[in-house]
């Protein structure tokens, strides 16, 4: 029979193996507990990172969505941050232009116009807000009388910030969009389609793979019977390479185009 002390012996040291052992857990849980933030917490830039990520699959209006929410966190986590604002106003934007939803799209051009104020005044120097801004109005406008009445001059004036900062920008765009406004504004407010003709026709020189520039530009050729130009245009879309990052855009475009082609005789 084992004597006492040597019993003792052998619970002093199991005792000992098993306060090592939990010493030891302990002191791996505390260590983490230590990283856990840095490993939990995403930075501003891994918020934007993967909003483009989601961005990148727009075809899909969820992905959109969570976008926005990703940049919404990114602009939580640093107010200041110019990148995260422009953004969201793109993402409401195209949301805005996509949902099926009439009180979600009400609320995305109203957000994005929000978020467009806060990046032209972050970097009023920069296009990218002004640009967005003025989308957003352009969006508000489409979707209330009253509202598009009142965006008209807002309209413009960020689009010709646009020019003056970047003329270029989005492959033309400002062109584009003061052309469109010049093609579905009153007349009595400044409306023109000639006009629209004109400065479309000017974004041509940075747009050449912009499907949307060429087909906005033929629905101004055709409301000025320019019916030949409207047609090339239209075969100009369905014959070019698409940008990779636009093809959203592009499928649109080309669909849009197959329906106005017979308008061109």
């Amino acid at each position: 029979m084992m004597k006492m002390s040597e019993r003792f012996q052998d619970y002093a040291i199991s005792y000992l193996v098993i306060v090592g052992l939990i010493c030891a857990v302990s002191s791996c849980s505390s260590r983490s507990n230590e990283q856990s933030p840095a490993d939990n917490t995403r930075s501003t830039a891994e918020y934007i990172a993967q909003a483009d990520q989601d961005y990148a699959q727009r075809d899909d209006l969820v992905r959109v969505r969570q976008g926005i929410i990703l940049l919404e966190e990114a602009l939580t986590t640093e107010p200041g941050n110019y990148d995260a604002a422009w953004r969201i106003s793109k993402f409401d934007y195209y949301l805005g232009t996509h949902t099926d939803i009439n009180a979600e799209r009400d609320k995305a051009f109203s957000d994005g116009v929000d978020a467009g104020k806060i990046a032209v005044k972050l970097q009023d120097g920069k296009p990218d807000g002004h640009f967005w801004l003025g989308a957003n109005y352009g969006g508000r406008a489409q979707s209330s009388l009253l509202a598009g009445l009142a965006s008209v001059d807002d309209i413009r004036n960020e689009m010709e910030t646009v020019l003056r900062l970047d003329e270029g920008y989005q492959s033309g765009s400002a062109y584009m969009v003061l052309g469109l406004v010049n093609l579905q504004a009153p007349k009595l407010i400044g409306g023109d389609p000639q006009k629209a003709v004109d400065e479309m026709e000017k974004g041509l020189r940075f747009g050449k793979t912009n499907a949307l520039l060429h087909l906005h530009l033929a629905e101004a050729y055709l409301r000025v019977g320019r019916t030949a130009d409207a047609r090339r245009q239209l075969n100009e879309i369905l014959s070019m390479t698409p940008d990779q990052g636009y093809l959203p855009e592009y499928k649109e475009a080309v669909s849009k185009a197959q329906k106005l082609l017979p308008k061109t005789g």
